[in-house]
């Protein structure tokens, strides 16, 4: 009778937690579009031109917001730990930067804003309604359901969304090769005059190399519609063309991988 009893109450517990948690998948998006809106609207920058703690009063005139819908964005990033909350010289709350809200500083050197503005775009999370084609025998890739093509034919066709890849692949390009840098440096000391860089992007990766490696030559080898916009770097060339046809002759290969959701 009391195994019974134990029994019954762990099932009611196990209920009333089940229904606490289905609100996480319930409105699952939600952070990903708070962290969207924090970058679309600026407040790391604010908050990072701003002389101490600043307060909402301040933040929201700053930015040209609504106080109380502002509250509420900021009570959501401070609870995720994007911002902190310290006194002002008033005695009031202001906010002040986290480690991790440096990440959504569009500028800052760890900055991964591009990237998340990628995967939140419109464009990206279309194929995530196409998943269970995915998931099923003969089923096709949830971009291509979505789109009728994969990623990078829609990016060709596509400057804007084009231009997101490519920022979001500069991100990743700062962080990997800043490490790659700071880790191996000697690799760059053995002979290494070229260097091509195949799914380069906009460059960014070579332009890091090139900078703490000014003896090499760098080649920056991406789709046509890609190179044809990519800014200017001394001691980078841009070459356009399909890696799957020829690659650019170098001393050496630089390839990063970069994570796409569901292309």
């Amino acid at each position: 009778m009391e195994r019974t009893s134990r029994d019954s109450e762990m099932k009611e517990e196990e209920d009333v937690q089940a229904g606490v948690d289905i609100w996480k998948y319930v409105l699952g998006f939600a952070g990903i579009a708070v962290v969207k809106c924090a970058i679309e609207l600026g407040i790391a920058e604010a908050i990072e031109n701003h002389e101490g703690p600043m307060a909402l009063s301040e933040l929201s005139s700053t930015l040209g917001c609504v106080p109380f819908s502002l509250d509420r964005i900021m009570r959501f990033l401070v609870h995720h730990h994007f911002f902190k909350e310290e006194p002002t010289i008033q005695g009031t709350a202001g906010y002040v930067h986290t480690p991790l809200s440096r990440r959504l500083l569009r500028q800052g050197e760890d900055s991964m804003a591009d990237y998340i503005l990628l995967e939140s775009s419109p464009v990206m999370l279309a194929p995530w309604h196409h998943l269970s084609s995915r998931v099923r025998v003969n089923g096709t890739a949830a971009f291509e359901a979505a789109y009728g093509g994969d990623i990078w034919k829609y990016a060709a066709a596509n400057p804007a969304f084009s231009r997101l890849i490519n920022d979001a692949m500069a991100c990743d390009a700062r962080l990997a090769v800043s490490a790659i840098i700071e880790s191996c440096p000697k690799l760059f000391d053995t002979g290494i005059k070229t260097l091509v860089d195949v799914g380069g992007g906009n460059g960014t990766a070579l332009g890091k190399f090139v900078k703490a490696f000014p003896w090499i030559e760098g080649i920056n080898f991406d789709l046509p519609h890609v190179v044809s916009v990519a800014a200017k770097c001394e001691g980078v060339k841009q070459v356009g063309g399909d890696m799957f046809d020829s690659v650019p002759k170098a001393d050496a290969v630089f390839i990063m991988v970069s994570v796409f959701s569901l292309n």
